[in-house]
This record gives structure tokens, C-alpha cells and sequence, in this order.
């Protein structure tokens, strides 16, 4: 989404572009300079249009400096124009044209950079963890990433629903459930007859005391399991430890904020006969073969970029891993869901090709790129300058419910969406609990908490500020600010677009360092009263745009800190 500043330079830099070189169809992009004494915003049109046009671009970039200038339309936007480079063109706005975003943010007030319904539905599916213990720090950034990807797209008018898959089949589930017996029975996770595989963290003995104790446990689905006390009975304690685990896993999700639309059981997919019918499918339509007893399927010739087949059905009978998962995106297509975002951590790299091959060998007329992925990349918790890898509770790993505990839901937020997804990242306990501006998270909240005060300390009303002329706001300082704040609206489109959240973080930072040089460089209670209210009006403007933006990373703006 563009401002409208935005909207009306690219209509007059196409109009000018379109009589200089008519044959011509740039897209006009606008971006800050990097520079800010180079002026407001830049373009690099004449460069887009030098080589086809054969034309000379900085040359060129100044013809369309002159057309521009002339147009009657363009005094009431632009203050200047003015080549640099090798043909970039520099615009300077003028003071109307920055100080009209106070009114629209002022009239759309929490709406401000939302769009209106696209009548388009987007399943976003992640931490799907398997049920076989805490969350770690992993799905913290994944849930990070999760909820606000989709506090995005529902802002960019898209019907989004939130979807946690349950891993509650295969081998992991069978040593879920011995773990807890062997505790059961009082085998130490030191002892050599412990499982080899066994989870070993406190929270098995927890549930192996539960289990013993014919304790109730509440699932997620809303189901309740009452655990038999029979410890001979491995399939009791399975269907006791995973509905456990997974009011556990609720109950982290919960403490982060954070509620899911539907809960999707892999095991489902068995019972309900949709991984049978997947492959028979795939058999029917010629993808796959039998080789030294197992099943293949023919990914290579699926396009879809794997290098090697890969199997399906192994000589013993199982099926591999990536079977249910094209079964379960069949499901998602079949539900109505054409654009389906999966968020999962880097090790599930090779699983894209698979399950993408396995979707064009249904002949469905599925997309090829169908479903969309965000692979994360690990994160390392760091602790005075040392890494913490042990969490009691978890027996191996830091837990979600570890990170929340130690520096609260917002910084745990803020701090796992402010980096890329697929770029490590390193949780520093010590600067998130810091109330310093090298910690990100409080200097945003700081500079929404020191502007409630301003305007709590003013005297003046709402209505007064709101009505308040903002032509005295002239100072560059005002200028920058005001500037990014027109960008906000777009800056949400290319989150949205590039399914990158972090580009949300980084303009609240940018957008929260704008307003302390602005406050530390310009009295805002004044006594010249005009003055004072159109000062208080940018800053009104600036708190809500920074409450909004808070709200979409699920980031309170606190009014007092």
C-alpha cells in the first residue's frame, strides 16, 4: 500500500516519463536517499529507461527533472528536483506535502496502513511442534514469526487463519511414551536401562506421576483424557503423555499471547484414509515405481527441483515422512486454501522439493510453488556472555516458557522478529532486560510511553490537538519524521509481500530514532501556542503510528514505563 503522497508523485513522474519516452512502461519506485541531505526521495527512472531508450541517463534524468518541474500539479508536492550521480533523481517535497500524512493518520487513526477485504484466504501453519515435550526457543521465533506474518496479512485485507499442525504419529510418539513408562517404573534417565532414545527432561516424571496418580488432563481440542494407572499399558500412556504435553504446549502458547484457529492431528491423516488414498493416487497416475521392495516416487520428473526420487513407502511397509505432509496439503488446497504459508525451521529445506513433487503428481492443478515457506535458522541464547543450552524443565534445551519467564512476552516478541528468518540469531537475556537504546524493544516503547506523558503534561485537549494547523512544522527534524511516517503504509505492503516481518521491527526502530532527534532537537511545549499544538499533533501522529505498528508484531505500547 502507498501513501497517498506516494500515489500522486509516481502519477506525475509516469505522466512526465510517458511523453519523454512514450514506448515506455517503467515502474516508478521511490525510495528515501541514503543520504538525507540529498533530499526527500530518489527515483531511478531515467536509469530504468536509459538503455532502451538509448539514451544518455543522466542526460535523460534531466529532461525529466524540467517536465516535471513545469507541471502545474507538481508545485503543490515538490520543492525541488535535481539529478545526482548517474542519474538518480533527488525530490525535495514541500512543507504541505509532508504535513498532509498528520490529517490522514489522524482520520484513520488504528487504520492507518490497513486495506479493506480481499475476499482471499491465507493458512499460515507453524511451531507445529511434535508433542513430545516443551517449546523451545525454536518455536518462540517461529511463533514470533507465525503471528505476526498473519497479524500482516489480515491488515493487507487478507481472510488469514492460523493453523498448528500435530506431529502425533511415528517414532517420536513411541519414545514418548516408553520415556514415561520406564519413569513409571522408577528407571532413572542415568541408568543404562533407560531408553537409548528417551526424553530424559523432569517433565516426564511429571507426567509418569500424573499418569500413576489417574490425573484429567484438558487437551487443546477441548477433548479430556483421565490416565488409567495402568503402566503395563503403552497405548494408556501414549494417549495420556501426548494429550498432556499438548495442554502444556497450549499453555506456553497462551503465556506468548497467542491463540491458534485450528489445531490439524497428523494422525488423522492415517484414520481418515488420506495418506492411503495419496498414494494411490500417485501409483494411478504413473509417478511411481518399485525398487529392492520399496515404493518411489518420481520427484525428479516432477519439476520441482529435487535432485534424486525418493521414497515412499519403505520395504518394511512404513511410509516416509514427507507422504503425510503431501496428504495433509491436499487437505489444506481441498479446504479452500490456495495460498498456504508454511514456517518451519532450516533442517525442513529438503522436505520443499518433496512434498511440492508430490502435489504435482496428483494432476490436482495445484501451483508448483504451492505451499509458500519461511525456513528459519536457529536461535543461541546468551546469558553474561555465555550461552545457556540447559533448561531443568526440558532436560536439553531453553524453553519458550524459559525466555518469556526471564524477560517477558514483549521483548521475547520484538527480539526474535528483528532479524531476518533465515539469518542466525543470538537472544541476548542482558540487553532485552536493559533500559538502555541499545535495546530495541524499550527504546520503541519509550519513545510511545514519552509522548503519552507529553500530551498527558500539555493541557491541551484531543480535540484541540487534532484541530491544530500543522503549517508551522518546518524544521528538518519535523520533515524526517513526518517523512517516515508517510512510508508506513508501504512499508507494511513489502512485509507482507516478501514475508518478512522484520521489516515492521526495523521501521518502528527508525521510526522511534526520528522521534528522539526530533524531541531532543526541538522544544515541543512552547509558549508560541500555534506552534506548541502543531507539535503535538506530530507527536499524536507519531504514538498512534507506533501503537500500530507495535500491535501488528503483538508488542504492547505501554504508556508509562
Amino acid at each position: 500500500m502507498l501513501s497517498g503522497q506516494q500515489k500522486t508523485l509516481i502519477s506525475l513522474i509516469s505522466a512526465v516519463v510517458a511523453r519523454i519516452v512514450p514506448e515506455a512502461s517503467p515502474q516508478i519506485l521511490l525510495e528515501r536517499p541514503k543520504v538525507a541531505s540529498h533530499g526527500d526521495i530518489a527515483t531511478n527512472v531515467a536509469m530504468q529507461l536509459a538503455k532502451p531508450a538509448r539514451r544518455n541517463p543522466r542526460e535523460l534524468a534531466q529532461e525529466i527533472v524540467h517536465a516535471l518541474m513545469a507541471e502545474n500539479k507538481a508545485a503543490d508536492f515538490i520543492a525541488s528536483a535535481e539529478v545526482a550521480g548517474p542519474g538518480f533523481i533527488n525530490l525535495r517535497l514541500t512543507p504541505s506535502a509532508h504535513q498532509h500524512v498528520l490529517r490522514v493518520i489522524q482520520d484513520e487513526g488504528e487504520q492507518y496502513g490497513i486495506l479493506p477485504s480481499n475476499n482471499e484466504k491465507v493458512l499460515v501453519e507453524f511451531v507445529s511442534a511434535n508433542p513430545t515435550g516443551p517449546l523451545h526457543v525454536g518455536h518462540a521465533r517461529q511463533a514470533a514469526l507465525g503471528d505476526s506474518l498473519c497479524r500482516l496479512f489480515s491488515a493487507q485485507g487478507y481472510d488469514v487463519t492460523r493453523e498448528f499442525y500435530y506431529n502425533d504419529a511415528g517414532n517420536q510418539i513411541e519414545n514418548l511414551a516408553i520415556s514415561v513408562q520406564a519413569r513409571a517404573r522408577g528407571i532413572e534417565p542415568d541408568s543404562p536401562d533407560f531408553p537409548a532414545d528417551g526424553y530424559k527432561g523432569d517433565y516426564i516424571l511429571d507426567i509418569a506421576r500424573d499418569f500413576q496418580n489417574k490425573a484429567t488432563v484438558q487437551a487443546a481440542d477441548g477433548n479430556s483424557v483421565t490416565a488409567s494407572g495402568d503402566i503395563d499399558s503403552l497405548e494408556d500412556i501414549r494417549r495420556f503423555a501426548v494429550a498432556y504435553l499438548r495442554r502444556e504446549q497450549d499453555l506456553d502458547l497462551q503465556a506468548f499471547g497467542l491463540k491458534f484457529d485450528n489445531f490439524y492431528l497428523e494422525s488423522s491423516l492415517y484414520t481418515s484414509g488420506r495418506v492411503e488414498q495419496t498414494v494411490q493416487a500417485l501409483i494411478a497416475n504413473g509417478h511411481t515405481y518399485e525398487h529392492e521392495g520399496a515404493l518411489w516416487l518420481r520427484t525428479t520428473e516432477l519439476g520441482t527441483g529435487d535432485d534424486k526420487d525418493r521414497v515412499m513407502r519403505k520395504s518394511e511397509g512404513g511410509y516416509t515422512y514427507f507422504v503425510p505432509d503431501v496428504a495433509y496439503h491436499v487437505a489444506k488446497w481441498e479446504r479452500g486454501f490456495h495460498r498456504a504459508i508454511n514456517i518451519q525451521g532450516s533442517d525442513h529445506h529438503g522436505t520443499i522439493a518433496r512434498v511440492r513433487a508430490g502435489l504435482q503428481g496428483l494432476e490436482l492443478g495445484i501451483p508448483k510453488e504451492f505451499p509458500d515457506y519461511i525456513l528459519h535458522k536457529m536461535v543461541k541464547v546468551v546469558r553474561n556472555g555465555a550461552e545457556v543450552k540447559i533448561s531443568k524443565r526440558a532436560g536439553s534445551y531453553v524453553t519458550m516458557r524459559d525466555l518469556i519467564d526471564w524477560v517477558g512476552q514483549d521483548a521475547v516478541r520484538f527480539f526474535l522478529i528483528q532479524r531476518r528468518a533465515d539469518s542466525e540469531f543470538v537472544f541476548d537475556i542482558d540487553l532485552a532486560l536493559s533500559k538502555s537504546e541499545d535495546n530495541p524493544v524499550y527504546y520503541v516503547q519509550y519513545a510511545h510511553a514519552r509522548i503519552c506523558s507529553m500530551l498527558a503534561q500539555s493541557g491541551h485537549s484531543a480535540e484541540e490537538v487534532a484541530a491544530a494547523n500543522a503549517a508551522p512544522l518546518l524544521a528538518p527534524t519535523e520533515f524526517a519524521l513526518m517523512q517516515r511516517l508517510a512510508e508506513y503504509p508501504e512499508t507494511l505492503a513489502r512485509a507482507a509481500t516478501e514475508l518478512a516481518p522484520h521489516h515492521v521491527a526495523f521501521w518502528l526502530r527508525d521510526c522511534a530514532a526520528d522521534f528522539h532527534a526530533w524531541y531532543n532537537a526541538e522544544r515541543v511545549l512552547v509558549d508560541d501556542k500555534e506552534l506548541k499544538l502543531a507539535r503535538l499533533q506530530l507527536a499524536q501522529a507519531t504514538r498512534q503510528v507506533l501503537a500500530n505498528g507495535l500491535a501488528l508484531l503483538g508488542v504492547s505500547a505501554p504508556e508509562r514505563m
